[in-house]
């Protein structure tokens, strides 16, 4: 099984912690990087080769990283020189990827099946397989709905769930066939063409912990739990 790693962001949202570290590189705990039990998971998982997308201080990911041999994988590299977007990456690397495969952001904390993940994707013969995460959100505010100028309905500070991606994904090969290597390529594009090509992606309904390490304090929420997490999130690693 083969994984793609998308690690060529800046971190923005990240900043400081991310002014002279690459996201995917950012302390978890005393020991670990986030890259790191995340490449740690997916050999546990059976995954023998990953493929890391780089672009922003690339270079510190590639000399922490090497070929992968510590982790009991093959790892290669592609380098992002310009953005190129969710799935932009994948169109230059097309004919290096396998026929169906994981494609995952390198800023996540979870104890996501991922072989499950491919397998379900394989097994739905569909284009594209998204892990989904529920979540609730509180409305602060009455909400109301209006017609002609007209309030016609009327719900106090409600709580709206949703599904939301949590940036795991199984992808065939073929699925980015028709799309020109070089020009960006976003996950909401690709999820949108195929819907009106009629052939709709499938869902992975996943409710165990997930964490997105897009802000500061997903960050600090992070390093809080992962002592207490630490034995679920690397288990058999």
């Amino acid at each position: 099984m083969h994984a793609v790693i998308l690690a060529g962001g800046k971190g923005v949202r990240l900043r400081p912690y991310t002014t002279a570290l690459p996201k995917p590189l950012v302390p978890i705990g005393d020991q670990h990087a986030i890259l790191e039990i995340v490449l740690r998971q997916l050999s546990s998982a059976g995954f023998t080769g990953c493929t890391l997308a780089i672009g922003h201080l690339g270079e510190i990911i590639r000399a922490y990283v090497g070929d992968g041999s510590q982790w009991g994988m093959a790892v290669d590299y592609a380098t992002e020189e310009s953005p190129l977007g969710t799935m932009g990456p994948l169109l230059n690397l097309k004919d290096r990827l396998p026929e169906d495969f994981l494609v995952m952001n390198g800023d996540i904390l979870t104890d996501l099946d991922y072989a499950d993940v491919l397998r379900r994707h394989r097994a739905s013969g569909g284009p594209l397989t998204i892990a989904t995460y529920a979540r609730k959100v509180h409305i602060d505010f009455g909400v109301l709905t209006t017609d002609a100028s007209k309030v016609v309905a009327f719900t106090e500070k409600p709580s709206m769930d949703y599904r939301v991606s949590m940036g795991v994904y199984g992808l065939s090969r073929a699925t980015l066939d028709g799309y020109t290597p070089g020009l960006p390529l976003g996950f909401d594009e690709l999820v949108l063409d195929l819907l009106r090509a009629q052939n709709p992606p499938h869902a992975y309904e996943f409710d165990g912990y997930w964490l997105d390490i897009g802000r500061p304090d997903d960050y600090d929420r992070a390093n809080a739990e992962f002592t207490s997490r630490k034995s679920l999130l690397l288990k058999g690693a």
